[in-house]
């Protein structure tokens, strides 16, 4: 399979926690989907200390793993929100 472009897409979006609205990531997200997983090398601005780990309420949002040989953080079903 083919790798996600390195680039990325220009359009950035804010991804904060569903629970306590904290934001997590910015990042560059291509389509308009919903949002499933998020590419580290995508990743703009990281505003957590532990991966997956919301710092505010400590809910596990995301687990790492790998997509197309690219590492990447899968996105737990209703755990964040994007604008």
């Amino acid at each position: 399979m083919a790798k996600p472009n390195k680039k990325g897409p220009s359009r950035t979006v804010d991804i904060f926690c569903s629970q306590c609205k904290t934001q997590l990531y910015t990042y560059r997200k291509g389509g308009k989907g919903a949002l499933i997983k998020c590419f580290v090398e995508r990743i703009v601005q990281n505003y957590t200390q532990q991966i997956g780990i919301c710092p505010s309420c400590e809910r596990q949002f995301a687990r790492t793993t790998v997509i197309r040989g690219v590492p990447a953080y899968k996105m737990i079903g209703g755990k964040v929100t994007f604008k």
